[in-house]
């Protein structure tokens, strides 16, 4: 059964694509085990595999597919987007880091897998965030 309380951040898709394969495995049965994603995972994706991968938007749009099939994605609204205003004043996060946050909750999510956020930070008592690396 798909575990849609967890929330993947960008980085758990983009080990899917590393050379490093225990990150790599471990990405692939983070994702397996199911997760939800926004469309800022999906914008960060395409941005950060052109620019460090050189991969074709061809390339993206067919790896993406696989993804959305797996994850439902769901939008940033302007309410997730004052949510993750008040998250990153708060925490102190990025706004990018702060609009992930902001999407899990929105979303429901108990979970948020991330390397690139601190490991074992609650949010708001609702959201842990989790290195699946660790």
């Amino acid at each position: 059964m798909k575990d849609h309380n967890a929330f993947l951040d960008t980085n758990i898709l983009l080990y899917l694509l590393s050379e490093d394969e225990t990150k790599s495995a471990q990405a692939e049965n983070t994702i397996a085990a199911g997760g939800i994603i926004s469309v800022q995972v999906l914008n960060e994706f395409v941005s950060m595999t052109r620019r460090k991968l050189n991969m074709s938007f061809a390339e993206i749009r067919e790896f993406l597919s696989y993804i959305c099939v797996l994850c439902p994605v769901i939008p940033v609204t302007v309410k997730v987007h004052e949510q993750g205003l008040r998250i990153a004043e708060h925490y102190g996060f990025s706004i990018y880091d702060a609009m992930i946050v902001a999407a899990a909750l929105s979303a429901g999510c108990t979970t948020l897998y991330s390397e690139n956020m601190q490991n074992n930070q609650k949010i708001d008592d609702l959201l842990l965030i989790q290195n699946p690396f660790t």
